[in-house]
């Protein structure tokens, strides 16, 4: 939605985040959001300025580079397009992401005392599974799924709910902590984006349908898995190859990238020694989550072993840097 705003309004701070989780649909619901007139979110994704800057720059140093985190007046200044919109808010899945980012909670408590936050939840097999795949494509993922989501707890931390959600709870209370499951949403876009337009205070009827919205972050079906034990895309993430990048011929960055990866279908990799490991530990994680927040999960058919349609977001004819 478009907003003329004069550069000279005064800065005013966010008062909703989307927190995650990653892989679970939060680009589309950030879109939906931004769709209602009385809602404002940032088009640029993840801006994670409540991230440590020694963390984000290990985690994420495109984000880094653009230096938002440096000052709180260039991360107010993301949603002055907002203007008068009562909602201004932002989505940053870095901040659900205990123990490989912390503080988080903390410093929104200390940068706001109106906050409130939606967490989207995901089959967390499936989003675990989705996880890595992401990191194939971008954080230079070159093991096998069994072998790196048996070594790297980061994958199941993510999908533990309930342990990132705790702190929030613990710091803001349920009550501004509104939490849905992916399923929910693509089963039923308008009836669940409705539910949270009520929450948040703002009138539902004012929000066009949900099918003007797709999914922008969509994992393609072809992914480019490193070779050479993912060394090549790990030398890219030194700030002086980061910013040479943009400037290299397209042929030679293609090149590049023929030479240091192989294409893999990950639909034809087959991922059921995963699940059978994963089902029983996030079996016991969701009870602690069922627990949290009073509701249980049926619609979670992979972690349950039950059979549905597979949930999947309407997906956009076009291709995004960061997924």
């Amino acid at each position: 939605m478009t907003r003329m705003v004069s550069p000279d309004r005064p800065l005013r701070k966010p008062n909703l985040f989307v927190i995650g989780a990653m892989k679970s649909g939060t680009s589309f619901l950030s879109r939906l959001l931004d769709q209602h007139p009385s809602i404002f979110i940032p088009r640029l994704e993840e801006p994670s300025y409540f991230m440590p800057p020694d963390q984000l720059r290990r985690l994420w140093p495109y984000m880094w580079d653009k230096g938002i985190w440096r000052s709180e007046d260039a991360y107010l200044r993301l949603f002055l397009p907002g203007g008068d919109a009562p909602i201004l808010g932002e989505a940053s899945t870095n901040y659900s992401k205990i123990p490989q980012v912390s503080g988080v909670p903390q410093r929104i408590a200390r940068f706001t005392d109106a906050a409130r936050f939606i967490y989207v939840m995901r089959d967390p097999i499936e989003r675990s599974i989705s996880h890595y795949w992401h990191m194939v494509r971008f954080n230079a993922e070159y093991r096998p799924m069994r072998t790196a989501i048996l070594q790297d707890p980061h994958y199941l931390a993510v999908s533990h709910y309930a342990l990132q959600l705790a702190p929030y709870f613990g710091l803001f209370g349920p009550n501004r902590i509104f939490t849905l499951t992916f399923e929910e949403l693509t089963r039923d876009p308008d009836t669940t984006m409705r539910r949270i337009y009520r929450w948040l205070g703002v009138d539902p009827s004012a929000a066009p349908q949900a099918d003007t919205v797709c999914a922008e972050n969509a994992t393609p079906d072809i992914v480019a898995r490193p070779s050479f034990r993912g060394v090549p895309q790990r030398l890219r993430h030194f700030t002086a190859l980061r910013l040479m990048a943009p400037y290299l011929p397209r042929a030679t960055r293609c090149a590049a990238k023929r030479l240091t990866t192989t294409r893999v279908n990950r639909n034809s990799v087959d991922a059921s020694s995963v699940v059978e490991f994963l089902r029983p530990i996030q079996q016991r994680q969701t009870d602690v989550l069922t627990e949290m927040l009073g509701r249980d999960f049926p619609e979670w058919t992979t972690l349950f072993a039950t059979s549905a349609p597979a949930a999947v977001l309407p997906t956009c004819n076009k291709r995004f840097a960061h997924a």
